[in-house]
């Protein structure tokens, strides 16, 4: 069975991917902004928000931020280098390496989420309102949706 999409639908995917690119291209800037490159700005809010029964390593960093093992060590490398995370040996297993923010990493990303929060609270109506458009558009198209 091939569903149909109308231009309706086609419309409310254009405006939700309008949304968020407008969201994000405002993120990056206020990365750059920060003196930090957008991947970077993920990661350390990646790390700081795990949930607690997470462990901070490299692997489950770039897991979260959907990039390459190789390429998580190399933001991390750059971010330890410009002093915003550091990475700490395991207790019990010395091979395992565990990445912490540092104070002035914690404080630069504390000004940029509180910045985004600020934004979202002008921006995310309008997304909120795409994706709502989005989810309906998706049920109505079903059989038997509406």
């Amino acid at each position: 069975m091939t569903r149909r999409l109308t231009p309706a639908d086609y419309q409310a995917l254009a405006e939700l991917r309008h949304q968020v690119r407008r969201f994000l291209h405002f993120s990056e800037q206020a990365a750059r902004n920060s003196g930090l490159e957008p991947r970077q700005h993920q990661l350390m809010l990646a790390l700081k928000g795990l949930p607690k029964d997470v462990r901070p390593t490299i692997g489950e960093l770039a897991k979260r931020l959907q990039i390459q093992h190789h390429s998580g060590v190399e933001l991390v490398n750059r971010l330890a280098s410009g002093g915003f995370v550091r990475r700490q040996r395991g207790d019990s297993d010395r091979r395992e390496v565990f990445l912490l923010l540092t104070r002035k990493g914690d404080r630069v990303l504390r000004e940029l989420s509180l910045h985004h929060r600020s934004e979202l609270r002008t921006q995310g109506p309008e997304l909120f309102t795409a994706l709502r458009r989005v989810i309906q558009s998706n049920r109505q198209s079903r059989p038997g949706g509406g």
